[in-house]
């Protein structure tokens, strides 16, 4: 755990001043005459969030050469969107936890969580318009159409355990995986690098998007809850259909799979079906399987990098796509 924190250090270091200016802009951007959206936009913005995308929009501006300062906003712009999405799950999923501190929809109530969200979402087309592109403008539109697409589709594929691996995986590209592409590829957009670069920074980011969720569905099987900031067994609890899970149902028995449609479809999620389901992803290779899974997709993502020269950049995109498989939380 010290060497990824390590490692996340260096990374942020490069960047300090950019992420700096990033969070001032949360600020300015919250400001309104009613209180409620600043108390619930800075609640959940200061709670422990990871800031993967804007790191990523920054690298990938600086890995492409560009010397403006439209990343700035378009950094926070991809992080309201971000925090939009997850006021808006946690109502759908009735969570209580977020990065182990109470939701905002415990704390406020659904309809402000919503609302909130609601309020991200178009301060984040209103800031998107200044950055006086067009293409971006409707890169991160048509991404944002997506994210809505993904969780519709992942609320269709809850408690049906007919999902299989390629469903599963269209659910994290559109609910997940596209946000970060489109964080890499508006940085490319930006500095008007050539298609061949652009598309690579794109590529980049759907695998480490996929990775990313691979182990967030993996770990809320095995982390510790503290550490994770969420419940264990949340997933299993709500419905959702994910890997460890798809891949450990394809490895049961008859009466393995009849105990776990049980459960699935169980008004309740106890103590004792939680376990009986973790050991039975521990015994089919679940986790394993997911995590190797990931790993696959880190290598590939390094893959789509090396059409740029080796820079500082390029080597915090690397470490920022390890630490993506070798965080617990």
């Amino acid at each position: 755990m010290r060497k990824v924190k390590k490692v996340m250090d260096s990374v942020i270091a490069l960047i300090k001043d950019e992420m700096q200016a990033v969070e001032e802009q949360f600020s300015r951007h919250l400001a309104s005459d009613v209180k409620l959206i600043s108390q619930v936009g800075q609640y959940v913005l200061s709670s422990g969030g990871k800031r993967l995308r804007p790191m990523l929009l920054l690298l990938s501006s600086r890995l492409c050469g560009y010397n403006g300062d439209k990343h700035i906003d378009l950094a926070g712009v991809v992080e309201f969107i971000h925090t939009a999405t997850l006021l808006h799950d946690d109502v759908v999923d009735s969570a209580s936890l977020r990065r182990g501190n109470r939701s905002a929809n415990s704390v406020w109530g659904n309809q402000a969580s919503v609302l909130v969200g609601d309020f991200l979402f178009a301060k984040s087309f209103s800031v998107m318009v200044g950055s006086d592109s067009l293409r971006i403008l409707k890169l991160l539109a048509d991404t944002t159409t997506q994210l809505a697409e993904g969780e519709i589709l992942q609320l269709i594929n809850t408690c049906d355990l007919d999902v299989d691996e390629k469903r599963y995986l269209q659910v994290v590209r559109d609910k997940t995986a596209i946000l970060i592409a489109a964080a890499c590829q508006v940085g490319a957009v930006l500095a008007g690098v050539d298609d061949e670069k652009e598309q690579a920074l794109r590529e980049f980011g759907l695998e480490i998007g996929t990775a990313f969720q691979l182990m967030d569905d993996a770990l809320d099987y095995v982390a510790d809850q503290i550490e994770f900031g969420k419940e264990k067994g949340h997933d299993l609890f709500e419905g959702k259909m994910t890997l460890p899970l798809i891949h450990a149902y394809s490895k049961a028995s008859v009466e393995e799979r009849s105990e776990v449609l049980r459960i699935v479809e169980a008004e309740e999620l106890n103590a004792a079906d939680l376990d009986y389901v973790c050991k039975l992803i521990e015994e089919k290779g679940g986790i394993v399987y997911t995590r190797d899974k990931a790993l696959e997709r880190i290598e590939r993502a390094k893959g789509y990098l090396q059409v740029f020269s080796d820079s500082e950049a390029r080597r915090a995109l690397f470490q920022l796509a390890d630490y993506v498989v070798t965080r617990s939380k």
